[in-house]
């Protein structure tokens, strides 16, 4: 019996908790960027019309359950989109700038290269593919698509721009930034 828990006690030592599951796909409940932790701070499912497109979870230094607050703040912060579905770049990299649009008009003069230069590292995606996106302060946001680092994008003023597409005030999908934000 003690071989027995003693077995237990070490698988659940060496396996990393899952923090929660939607539409099929589970995450971590941290992720290690560049020596910080950061915690799963929520994930929701993106769904257009009747389609589930994507699970996204959010990864934070400093949790918080306000979109604002998780914009503005200048810490490392990570969006993971696991795919459910095969997309054409032009979708993706489309829903992106529409939510440039909604949420950061009034600068999206001077966000506008940046942001055609990201909508450039988004490839064609298949089901269970990756896109993560990573805002490292005093760095920028870090882009990788398929397992494979695209490059990086300057600018705090732009990590707000892109996390507002999910948590701004006029997010992609209201239920979506709810579930991202922990509720």
């Amino acid at each position: 019996m003690r071989k027995v828990l003693a077995g237990i006690l070490c698988l659940a030592i060496v396996t990393p908790a899952l923090a929660g599951e939607v539409a099929g796909v589970t995450l971590p409940d941290t992720a290690t960027v560049e020596g910080k932790t950061l915690k799963l701070n929520g994930m929701g499912l993106r769904t257009k019309v009747v389609f589930k497109v994507y699970v996204a979870g959010l990864y934070l230094e400093t949790p918080s359950k306000d979109g604002g607050t998780v914009i503005s703040s200048d810490q490392v912060k990570q969006m993971q989109l696991s795919l459910l579905r095969s997309l054409d770049h032009s979708k993706i990299t489309e829903a992106i700038t529409e939510g440039f649009e909604k949420n950061s008009k009034s600068q999206l003069a001077g966000l506008k290269a940046r942001l055609d230069r990201l909508n450039s590292m988004i490839p064609n995606v298949e089901k269970g593919d990756r896109i993560v996106l990573t805002y490292v302060p005093g760095k920028g946001t870090i882009v990788s698509a398929k397992n494979v680092e695209k490059g990086v994008i300057e600018g705090k003023d732009f990590a707000d721009a892109l996390f507002s597409v999910w948590l701004g005030a006029t997010p992609v999908q209201a239920d979506l930034k709810k579930g991202l934000l922990g509720g």
